[in-house]
């Protein structure tokens, strides 16, 4: 959990959208999963697989840039550090 306590600014619509991103990725998971239980060719699981994980990088990408857009800058302005330090962080782990 986060030491400091900066407030969440997001663009509600840009939330939805991501929040629908996860959901296909989801939905695609779980169909993914259906193949396996099926017996489906490898090759095709490992495709759909790749896609999955394309998907949720993707959504990845735009949290990332919702949080620099409007949580970094909002953080910044009022002159919180640590959330440049979190920011990075997640980056690390993200790009592993």
């Amino acid at each position: 959990m986060s030491s400091h306590t900066h407030k969440h600014h997001h663009d509600p619509e840009k939330m939805k959208a991501i929040v629908n991103r996860l959901s296909k990725a989801i939905g695609h998971l779980e169909s993914v999963k259906r193949m396996v239980e099926d017996d489906r060719d490898c090759t095709e699981v490992l495709v759909q697989l790749a896609a999955v994980r394309a998907a949720i990088n993707g959504a990845g990408k735009e949290i990332l840039k919702e949080h620099i857009s409007h949580c970094i800058v909002h953080a910044v302005s009022d002159g919180d550090e640590e959330a440049i330090v979190e920011l990075n962080d997640a980056i690390e782990k993200f790009m592993k």
